[in-house]
């Protein structure tokens, strides 16, 4: 397909905040063009549509729960119709349960669906849609991991499990999709963003723990993204840590 709009395309999941919005807005200033994806923070996401936009480059909004595999392809479908095509896809969105790791009797069928069908299933959904399209033009793929798919902590134990089969999945796609598309993935450590916002003591023992004695920005995180989606042309089935060099 050509690309009716002359630059390239980039669709990010979850992009209302956070680190789907600084990746957006990195993407754009990097003169692509942005469809900006969310669920149902609406206010967020006309915010970050606006600001992508004030880069001159073009921007559309997408409501799409990426768990719904059929909202999923329509997405992707009017992505490129209207944007003139896929370049690099960022699977950014997911959820999770604050659930203590000993509470296992919390853990019920419905938290493992919503967690794994979002952040497992849903950036399954969203690689498999937009391959054909992708593959076209050589593109890339960034999923959005997390440290705790490696150490098996975090929000919950159900959060801890997508997380690494997110890691693990990126490595398959990265092999099943070469060598026209490159997949990798983002494991940031805890990121100041409003997941975090009543959870401050945490952030300070972890930030005790970290060499570089701080938590992760969306910026910064949304420099990695930008660098695995467009510089880094070898790079393929890596999942790169980002968390201040706690994990090492």
């Amino acid at each position: 397909m050509a690309n009716v709009m002359g630059s390239q395309v980039a669709l990010v999941t979850g992009s209302a905040t956070g680190i789907g919005r600084a990746t957006a807005l990195v993407l754009a200033q990097r003169g692509l063009a942005v469809a900006v994806n969310y669920s149902r923070s609406e206010k967020e996401a006309r915010e970050t549509l606006d600001l992508v936009k004030r880069h001159g480059g073009p921007a559309i909004l997408c409501r799409c729960n990426i768990a719904d595999e059929a909202k999923v392809r329509a997405m992707v479908h009017r992505c490129c119709e209207e944007l003139g095509g896929l370049d690099v896809l960022v699977n950014n969105a997911g959820t999770t349960r604050f659930i203590d790791h000993a509470d296992l009797e919390a853990l019920t069928d419905e938290v493992w669906d919503e967690i794994l069908g979002v952040n497992l299933m849903g950036t399954f959904y969203c690689c498999r849609a937009a391959l054909p399209f992708l593959r076209e033009r050589h593109g890339a793929i960034v999923n959005v991991t997390s440290i705790a798919g490696l150490q098996g902590d975090g929000s919950s134990i159900p959060y801890a499990a997508s997380k690494a089969a997110g890691n693990c999945l990126t490595k398959s796609l990265a092999r099943a999709f070469a060598p026209r598309v490159r997949v990798n993935a983002v494991a940031p450590g805890p990121v100041l963003t409003r997941w975090l916002a009543d959870h401050q003591e945490r952030i300070a023992r972890y930030v005790q723990q970290t060499p570089m004695r701080q938590a992760a920005t969306p910026e910064q995180v949304a420099e990695v993204i930008a660098f695995l989606a467009l510089d880094a042309s070898l790079v393929t089935g890596q999942v790169l840590i980002v968390d201040g060099g706690r994990t090492m």
